[in-house]
This record gives structure tokens, sequence and C-alpha cells, in this order.
């Protein structure tokens, strides 16, 4: 079981460059298994790299940190890494079966941007005060396959192992009602057992499910409470040209789901989203699909990180909304499950 990587260690996040040499190592240690390869570099000279597991016929992309205040993600797969090789032997009939393409953040930049809150991690004024958040344009998730030198080196690296059977990109909330899970539209209909098992993972975290449905803005169409299809650059830029936005389209490129799936097979595209901070949801939600308790705090986000500038404590704000931070650990677990799962659906 994935989720059991994130047990029994003690956790934190860590930074991506001091890692780099303890995962080299680690490969070396397993030729048989793990292959290391410095991929490129980001456009302020941080080095990319990425990690080949398994042996197997099916190949399968994991990519994290396109969004650099999203902290959760690369921790995962750093973590994961390092503790497949720790006992690797423990996971052999998977590995005859997969090959694992992973890079563990695509943003080394972008996190060292956010390394002031995310060492103070879980100060909710630190989150509020110091994130830093990549706009369109800048947005490496919809930047493939060229948008920035980041999206060159990842597309590269992935378009050297195509086809996928399986890509999935690890991604974060800074707030929400739950958990979320966003899955490629053609496979919507192909993942019910997932969706069911990965609902029972949340709830044994105490935690529930973000249900939003945005009918179809942006691309997000709902599936079930708390599932989503993945974001699409084609329907970004549809939403903002029917807006009469040109200029704001054309700063939106191809995901990486789009990216992968333009390399050929039917890959199962799927993204994470596990909040940093859980908003109280109501006893009973208003109306299906509208987060009422999310929305009326977004609403009031501005004035709290004005507070928060102003050396205020928020506890008025952590009063009316329940604010509550997810414990990484939580957070870790719920993100390997989903790996898993979406492993056990490409191999059944």
């Amino acid at each position: 079981m994935l989720e059991t990587l994130a047990e029994d260690i003690e956790v934190g996040f860590r930074a991506q460059t001091p890692l780099r040499d303890e995962i080299q190592a680690a490969c070396r240690k397993h030729p048989e298994l793990a292959t290391f390869r410095d991929l490129g570099e980001s456009e302020e000279g941080r080095l990319i790299y990425g990690v080949e597991l398994g042996r197997g016929p099916r190949t399968v992309s994991l990519i994290a940190g396109a969004h650099a205040d999203e902290p959760v993600g690369p921790e995962t797969l750093r973590t994961m890494i390092l503790q497949i090789l720790r006992d690797p032997g423990r996971l052999d009939a998977l590995f005859s079966r997969v090959r694992l393409v992973i890079i563990p953040h695509i943003n080394p930049d972008g996190e060292a941007r956010n390394r002031p809150w995310i060492t103070r991690w879980p100060s909710l004024e630190a989150y509020l005060t110091e994130t830093v958040r990549e706009r369109p344009g800048r947005d490496l998730e919809f930047g493939f396959p060229a948008m920035r030198p980041e999206n060159r080196v990842v597309a590269s690296f992935l378009r050297s192992h195509a086809p996928f059977h399986l890509h999935m990109s690890l991604h974060g909330m800074g707030f929400a009602e739950g958990a979320m899970l966003l899955i490629e539209r053609h496979w919507a209909f192909r993942t019910q057992a997932l969706r069911d098992r990965f609902t029972r993972a949340v709830l044994a975290e105490g935690m529930g499910l973000h249900d939003h449905n945005r009918k179809g803005e942006k691309g997000f169409f709902a599936i079930e409470p708390g599932y989503t299809t993945t974001p699409e650059g084609a329907a970004m830029r549809h939403f903002f040209r029917a807006k009469d936005e040109p200029e704001t389209a054309a700063l939106f490129h191809d995901s990486s789901m789009e990216f992968v799936r333009g390399l050929g097979g039917d890959p199962l595209c799927l993204v994470t989203e596990i909040p940093l901070f859980l908003v109280d949801p109501p006893a009973e939600p208003s109306q299906p699909g509208v987060p009422s308790a999310y929305l009326a705090f977004k609403a009031q986000l501005p004035t709290f990180q004005q507070q928060a500038l102003q050396g205020r404590a928020l506890t008025a704000a952590r009063t009316a909304f329940g604010l509550q931070p997810v414990p990484l650990r939580s957070a870790m677990r719920l993100q390997l499950k989903a790996i898993e799962l979406g492993l056990e659906a490409v191999l059944d």
C-alpha cells in the first residue's frame, strides 16, 4: 500500500536542491530498479531532476510543483522515491508491471520564492502574507510544451518515455471544504471504483469532499460531488475568448494532461487537489455543488490578508470559518492513495 510510505518517518517540507544528492545516491544503490537523471535547468539555473523506477511494460508519469505554493505534492514524490528505495523488494510485483517516470518538482524557482512561509508552516498568517503564485502566462501547468524552460525540460523527458498509461500532476488548494480529485474526461465513466475508494480514504482522514460544481466554467465539468474533469488549456482559451479577452486567452498553453494525451495512447490523467487549510462546511449544504462556507470565506479573504499584513492575528477568521491546517502526513497519505488507485485502475 503506497499510502503507508508516509508512516513511521519524520515528515516535513524539505527543499528541492538539498534532497537531490540524497535521491541520486539512493538510486545509485539500486541500479536494477532506479535511474536518476538531471534533466536541465530552470530559468534561474536550478536543477530539475527526474527518477525512473521499475522496468515494467506500462509507463506512468508523476509530476508535482507546477503551482509552487502547493508544496505537498513535491514532498510526497520525494518521500515516495526515498522510501521505496529503502526497501525496494516490497514492491517487486508492482515494478515488474510498471515503470514510474517521476519529476518531484518541476518549478524549483517557485519553491524558493515560497520557502519563507513553507518554513513557518502551519502559520496561517505567514501563508496569507508570503505566498507567491504565478499568474497565467507564467503558470507551468498551462505552459506545455514550451512556454518556459521548465516546460521544455519536462516535456522532453516525458516525450522520451511516451506513450503513457497514467499521468498524474499533484496539486493542492490553499483553502477548501475538503479534498478533490480531477479526472480526465475520457476516463470519467471508467473510474467509479477509483472514486468510491478515494472517497473512503478522504473520510478516513476525518475530511470531507469539496463539492464545487462549476458547470463547465474553464472546462471543469462535475462528475459527482468532489470530482470534476481535469483542466484544459483549450477550455481556458475558449472561456476567455467568449468573454472577449483574447490577450488573456493567449496566455494559456496546453496543460500537462493535454500534452501527455497528445503523445499517444489512452492515458488516465488525474489531478489531486488536497487543501492546506480546511474551511468548516455547513452541517446542511444550502444546495448541491455550492460550497457556501468556502465561498463566504473567499469573499472575505482580501480582508484577512490585509489584517495579516498589518501584523494582526487572525483569531476571528479561524473562529468564524473553523479554519484548520491539514496535517502534512494526512495530506501525503491522500496523495499517495490517489497514486495507488490510479495505478490499480490502469493495471486491472
